[in-house]
């Protein structure tokens, strides 16, 4: 038996308990207030009150920044009623940008890490001045990315349609907002199909969900160095993280265009009736949809199964930490294959990049990776006790609730009230759960006192 000397374990970190946890109970206490002000007869164009399994779901798909609807957001909902979407989405996709951002950087501060976020020198605490500058970081990245959307988007309507500046701004507005907070809530009932082979509409959109998923920390880093480049500054390498989710991010989304366009390419019910140019766009924006923009540009439910598949698969892993994109991440799926690779090859640990990777970050990507899927068997198998729906509907459903996608099949307002309650649990879980336990995880890290006698089980 190894002894070794006792190390600080991390305790509660302030007077309000683990901030991972504050994560948690601040969305659910947003999430409420939504659904209380959608459920007002004043957010429904019936003019009488809704019921409060319409407004939950709503509500946590909003500040979720997910997309799955039970009702259309146009018809059913008044100006007021899209108005509260419309805000939770923007607290939502703020939200979650500022909290996993903080925690990362709480993370790399407790445990003695240079993290390239906003302040190069190594401290202990996070300290007021980094946690101002996360903010303003994300409120003007955010801003100044949805204006730059809306205006694009603002135009292309006035230069289409007959309306008016007021309806074509809101149209902008709406859109912009919806896709960098990667919520695919739309002003149609068909998403975008119906601008499937429009560059203007489909390529800004593009844009922005691809911003908002790549994460804060990513998108800093790499304004900073194009910044520092054009300035004539000396330019830093890019950190770790950013290698990864990089060169993560961008090489699934190359697979996922390649292949889903390839499956649907004479499909009749999705690509194959539009033109050459019309099927390239429209194959391109639904590779990357997945990643988790929740917009369609063709009718999901029409997919052949084995785009299905390939769109769960790419629902899971969704985008990049700290941004508004779901999944367990692009930098746990790819630490995973690192970890595999140093496997068949034999290596006693794992190297990415010139750098080492701890034994730590390898058990917790296991650990919410495993936990992830289990969320998603257990949930999929309880939809089909509760419907009579098929496997691949009801798996793609819950793999779009858990990666805070929002594509669908068609079969959300088909399912029964507890069904709903449970994608919507879902949706909750899958915007939370992967920032707060991983940052659990790595708060609580501490060594043991002692080390028992190795024992090698037989594997496979």
């Amino acid at each position: 038996m190894i002894v070794r000397r006792p190390a600080p374990v991390l305790g509660r970190l302030g007077p309000f308990g683990h901030p991972a946890r504050l994560t948690v109970l601040g969305f659910l206490a947003v999430d409420l207030l939504g659904a209380l002000l959608l459920m007002l007869p004043i957010s429904s164009e019936t003019a009488g009150w809704t019921d409060p399994v319409t407004a939950i779901f709503t509500a946590t798909s909003a500040v979720c920044v997910t997309g799955l609807v039970v009702v259309d957001t146009s018809t059913y909902w008044t100006g007021f009623g899209e108005a509260v979407v419309l805000g939770l989405i923007q607290v939502g996709g703020f939200g979650i940008m500022t909290a996993a951002s903080l925690l990362g950087l709480l993370v790399a501060r407790r445990m003695g890490l240079r993290m390239q976020l906003v302040a190069q020198a190594e401290t202990k605490t996070l300290r007021l001045g980094e946690t101002r500058r996360v903010v303003i970081g994300v409120v003007a990245m955010s801003l100044g990315i949805e204006l730059a959307t809306a205006v694009v988007l603002t135009a292309r309507r006035l230069a289409t349609t007959t309306e008016s500046f007021g309806s074509a701004l809101y149209y902008g507005v709406f859109h912009a907002i919806s896709a960098y907070n990667n919520a695919g809530f739309a002003l149609h009932e068909d998403s975008l199909v119906r601008h499937a082979t429009d560059p203007w509409i489909i390529v800004p959109i593009t844009l922005a969900f691809i911003l908002g998923g790549l994460g804060f920390p990513v998108v800093f880093e790499v304004y900073r160095a194009i910044r520092n480049r054009i300035g004539g500054s000396r330019v830093p390498g890019w950190s770790l993280h950013t290698k990864i989710t990089v060169l993560s991010y961008f090489g699934l989304a190359v697979v996922g265009v390649v292949v889903v366009t390839a499956l649907e390419w004479t499909n009749p019910g999705t690509l194959g009736p539009l033109s050459y140019p019309g099927r390239l766009l429209a194959g391109a924006f639904h590779g990357v949809s997945p990643r988790t923009a929740g917009f369609n540009s063709v009718d999901v439910g029409a997919l052949q199964p084995t785009t299905l598949l390939v769109n769960d698969v790419l629902m899971f892993i969704g985008g990049g930490s700290a941004g508004t994109a779901g999944g367990i991440k692009v930098t746990t799926f790819a630490l995973l294959a690192f970890v595999v690779l140093a496997e068949v090859r034999g290596q006693p640990t794992v190297h990415v990049m010139g750098r080492r990777l701890a034994a730590s970050v390898q058990r917790q990507a296991v650990t919410v990776a495993l936990l992830g899927v289990g969320m998603i068997m257990l949930a999929t198998m309880v939809l089909l006790w509760l419907s009579a729906l098929p496997l691949d509907a009801v798996l793609f459903e819950v793999v779009s609730a858990f990666g805070t996608v929002g594509l669908s099949t068609g079969i959300t307002a088909d399912l029964p009230t507890a069904g709903q309650l449970l994608v919507a649990a879902m949706m909750f879980l899958g915007r939370v759960g992967p920032i707060t336990l991983a940052s659990a995880l790595a708060l609580r890290e501490h060594e043991r006192r002692y080390e028992l006698p190795e024992e090698r089980p037989i594997v496979g």
